[in-house]
């Protein structure tokens, strides 16, 4: 039992000794490229492409004649009458 107990221990800090590595590994090498990126940045900065405004869709009723609007109102009341909404689903 104590030999378990011996090599749990050893493995609990093989395992944080590897982890405490790699955190200070990683953060090393975050600290090395922002470091050598920033001169870079400021030298050649990212070009902001031009937005162009876009027009809004029209929205003019002489697009649809008025029995296409009538005739969906009316399927979409009778739906709605035939379909109620089950709020507590």
């Amino acid at each position: 039992m104590e030999d378990s107990t011996h090599l749990f221990y050893q493995a609990g800090t093989l395992m944080l000794v590897g982890m405490g590595f790699v955190f200070g590994f990683l953060s090393l090498l975050i600290i090395v490229i922002n470091t050598m990126i920033a001169p870079l940045a400021s030298r050649y900065p990212d070009n902001v492409p031009q937005v162009k405004p876009v027009k809004p869709a029209s929205t003019a009723s002489s697009d649809h004649p008025s029995s296409v609007v009538a005739a969906i109102s009316a399927a979409v009341s009778r739906y709605r009458k035939e379909h109620p909404i089950n709020k507590n689903h």
